[in-house]
């Protein structure tokens, strides 16, 4: 079986998005923006999960447009926290990279799901 990179990608992202929930939280002591980010991070990949058993295609398009969205509340939250100084410039950079990877892969996956289907009628 082929490697899905959306999918481990979402879940790495999903890892690092908790551990820095428990930093926000053990050491900074903010309990409600991580909370939000711990919400929206996590979601990315469970909707990529469900879009790997989608019933149909434009349903498959749909739960990636729902991983996509998520993606980019979670990077307003990173930016949120960024600038409210919870997370410094090199932290906040290297979780952000990731972010920007993921919503770039799974945008070029709507695009091609997209594409496939048009062309199929």
């Amino acid at each position: 079986m082929k490697e899905n990179i959306v999918k481990n990608k979402s879940f790495e992202f999903a890892i690092r998005v908790v551990k820095l929930y428990q930093f926000l939280c053990d050491h900074k002591k903010e309990f409600v923006l991580s909370k939000q980010l711990l919400r929206s991070g996590t979601s990315v990949g469970a909707m990529v999960r469900e879009a790997e058993h989608a019933e149909t295609k434009k349903d498959f398009i749909h739960k990636m447009a729902i991983a996509q969205k998520e993606i980019n509340e979670t990077m307003y939250w990173l930016e949120l926290l960024q600038q409210t100084q919870y997370l410094n410039n090199e932290q906040f950079e290297s979780v952000n990279n990731d972010a920007l990877e993921i919503i770039k892969l799974i945008t070029s996956i709507i695009k091609t799901s997209k594409t496939n289907i048009k062309n199929n009628h």
